[in-house]
C-alpha cells in the first residue's frame, strides 16, 4: 500500500535529518499516515456515515473516526509545543542542528 512507502520515506527522514524542523515535519508525516491508515481501516464500502437518516444496520462504525478526531488534536498540540521549544533552544544556542547541540 501506499501508505507503508509514505512511511518508510518519513521514518528515513526522520532518521536522516539533522535538523530538527525537519525531523519533526517526518514524525508529523507518520503520525498523518497512521492516522489515515486508521481511518481506511475503519471504512466499509457499501455503509453510510452515522447520520441520523439512514438505517442503523448499514451504519459504519463511528469509534474509529471519533478517536482519530482525537489523535489529530493530541498531533497538533504535541507539534506547537515542539516548534515552542525547538525556538527557544534556537535561541539559547543560536543553532536547531543535532550534530551541533551535541
Amino acid at each position: 500500500m501506499i501508505y507503508f512507502l509514505i512511511a518508510g520515506v518519513a521514518l528515513y527522514g526522520l532518521l536522516t535529518h539533522t535538523n530538527l524542523i525537519r525531523k519533526l515535519m517526518c514524525l508529523s508525516m507518520v503520525d498523518a499516515v497512521i492516522i489515515l491508515a486508521f481511518l481506511r481501516a475503519g471504512y466499509v464500502q457499501g455503509d453510510y456515515p452515522p447520520l441520523l437518516y439512514h438505517d442503523p444496520a448499514n451504519m459504519v462504525n463511528p469509534l474509529p473516526q471519533a478517536l482519530m478526531l482525537t489523535a489529530i488534536v493530541i498531533s497538533v498540540c504535541f507539534n506547537a509545543l515542539a516548534v515552542v521549544l525547538i525556538v527557544n533552544l534556537h535561541t539559547k544556542t543560536g543553532s536547531i542542528d543535532t550534530g551541533d547541540l551535541l
